[in-house]
């Protein structure tokens, strides 16, 4: 028995020792091999702009290099890409960019923001051509800054305009026991409404209908401008498919040519002056921003403009890429306002909101920096109600035209499990030494006095919020009121309403920061850097990522968007100042 408890022993150590080996080479790989794994860009180059591996403006960066070492997600943001283009405009190697087949998950003011890097590239007299076995709606607005536009014989077009759609859970909440309470300001705060009704309510398809209108505007004067189509007939085209075959799309001035691939790219050999016969060099986006990146001269000033990013939901806790956490975001505003090199700080927004309390904790810092430095916001695709809390009052707010903000409006959700329990036979009591002792009990129906105080909460953060946004924008309480109530407006309303300061993207706001605090000569800073621990860095493993993968395959896109909005709700903690609605613009 000893002699196969030692064997198992040494086949157990063995098995530790290789994986600990493997791991190591890895990381070590990772972390001193970067430099080597730079790409030659050789002469006569084209960059291949595929942009589908991209979902932030900022990657990130960690505290701890095991988390980056093994992190599965691409180590480049937007804004690096963008940088690169930029780049690339004065790169003699780089003669032109093809975008080819590219089908990206971007936002509306993400796409926005690289199609105006592409139109500035192209005044340099190089050329952006564009290929794509089809085209969807929002990689059509991308593609159509090209010089050319290429499509598939037998591709298809997508251009109908916008639309949205939401799901309703009432019934849902009946039939299983399961109810969320509700506790609301603002007439228009509908991130709430699927679980209180079954059809959209007025207030709600307004502010919809007026979004997605002020959306599809931005975008066909941008499509009218490059394909030089008037905006009347594009919504002419929108409005009868007439645009749905190639034919028709080339007919329609949408596309230039009708060809397959091969064709393509030896129109791009001939605009280099290459061999028909012969292969033209070609560069990725990604491997050519990472060249820029390590390859870079850095600057000779000491002067600093600080960009934090704040993308995705707002919660409590440290944080991450996709999270909005007080922990990292308070630190880097603290470190950005101590450094006397910082000069002004651009606080870079993507999040449609999410805890109150939160957003108020990173509007106090933001509050004390603005009194050491200026405080310049930009907007990307979101700044929506917690969002904008974080940004109102700031010294300056950019936006784009299509950038969605607003939503100056709170809520409380609360999961109720008395109907599911009673069909089950499950009861629940509670004994109290003073009247309220209790907290609220999911499994009793809510009690009137505790939705009241609840109500209390909700109406004093929303008090809050408006005085806050008030102060920052001068406006009147009464004012504000007005134009809150949850409601959403795009980049371009919120400018007509006093929300928003300049229609601009980051470049505009880094502008400004530098020439608020003076500077002519600066380099950028980006934060914030999240500090993971141990135990956090084994979710960063690529098949620790997987379920969500395999569970969207057996249940099909929709269904996983309705178990992940409900999830979300029941996960809600605390008075959120979140997004009117998941909007799902299509």
């Amino acid at each position: 028995m000893k002699f196969l408890g030692n064997v198992l022993a040494t086949i157990v150590g063995i098995f530790v020792f290789t994986l600990l080996f493997f791991f190591g080479i890895l990381f070590i790989g990772a972390v001193f091999g970067g430099d080597e794994q730079s790409v030659e860009v050789k002469e006569n180059s084209v960059i291949e702009l595929n942009l589908s591996q991209i979902q932030y403006d900022y990657a990130g960066k960690f505290s701890d290099p095991w988390v980056t070492a093994f992190s599965n997600e691409t180590q480049i943001g937007l804004t690096d890409v963008i940088a690169a283009i930029k780049a690339a405009k004065n790169d003699e190697n780089i003669k032109g960019i093809s975008i080819l087949n590219n089908y990206s998950s971007l936002g509306m003011a993400q796409s926005k923001a690289v199609r105006d890097a592409l139109e500035d590239f192209k005044k340099s007299g190089k050329f952006v051509m564009a290929y794509a076995n089809s085209y969807s709606q929002q990689d059509y607005y991308l593609n159509s800054v090209a010089n050319t536009i290429y499509l598939n014989p037998v591709g298809e077009m997508e251009f109908k305009g916008m639309s949205s759609d939401v799901l309703f859970f009432k019934d849902f909440q009946e039939k299983t026991g399961v109810k969320m309470e509700v506790i609301r300001h603002g007439k228009y705060k509908s991130a709430v409404e699927p679980f209180l009704e079954n059809k959209m309510s007025d207030a709600n398809r307004e502010q919809i209908t007026a979004l997605l209108n002020s959306i599809w505007n931005s975008v066909v004067v941008d499509i009218a401008k490059s394909r030089n189509v008037s905006v009347q007939k594009l919504n002419e085209i929108a409005n009868g498919l007439l645009a749905r075959t190639p034919e028709m799309a080339k007919a329609q001035k949408l596309v230039d040519i009708i060809a397959y691939e091969d064709v393509y790219h030896n129109a791009i050999k001939k605009l280099l002056k290459v061999d028909s016969k012969e292969d033209y060099e070609s560069v990725s986006i990604l491997d050519y921003t990472q060249n820029f990146i390590t390859t870079s001269i850095p600057t000779d000033t000491s002067d600093e403009i600080a960009i934090i990013y704040a993308q995705g939901d707002i919660e409590s806790g440290e944080g991450d890429v996709n999270v909005i956490g007080e922990g990292s975001m308070r630190r880097s505003i603290i470190e950005a306002r101590d450094n006397e090199d910082v000069k002004a700080i651009v606080l870079r927004i993507d999040s449609p909101g999410g805890s109150a309390l939160t957003s108020d904790l990173i509007w106090r810092e933001i509050e004390l920096a603005k009194k050491v430095k200026p405080v310049v916001v930009s907007m990307g695709n979101y700044a929506a109600s917690g969002g904008y809390y974080i940004a109102c009052n700031a010294s300056k707010i950019f936006a784009e035209n299509n950038t969605i903000t607003g939503s100056i409006g709170v809520f409380g959700i609360l999961p109720n499990f008395s109907g599911l329990s009673t069909k089950m036979g499950i009861y629940s009591e509670q004994v109290n030494t003073h009247q309220n002792a209790g907290n609220y009990n999911p499994f009793s129906p809510i009690d009137e006095k505790f939705k009241a105080v609840t109500l209390e909460g909700v109406e004093k953060v929303y008090s809050t919020f408006v005085s806050h946004v008030a102060k920052g924008r001068k406006m009147t309480f009464a004012q504000v009121d007005a134009i809150a109530q949850g409601r959403v407006w795009t980049g371009s309303e919120a400018l007509k309403l006093g929300l928003v300061d300049k229609i601009g993207g980051l470049d505009d706001a880094i502008a400004e920061a530098a020439r608020l605090s003076k500077t002519k000569n600066y380099s950028t800073k980006n934060y914030p850097e999240f500090e993971k621990d141990f135990d956090e860095f084994l979710e960063n493993f690529p098949f620790a990522r997987t379920r969500e993968r395999f569970i969207k395959e057996e249940i099909g896109e929709e269904n996983y968007r309705m178990i992940e909005q409900i999830k979300r709700a029941q996960n809600y903690k605390g008075i959120q100042a979140r997004m009117p609605f998941e909007i799902n613009i299509q």
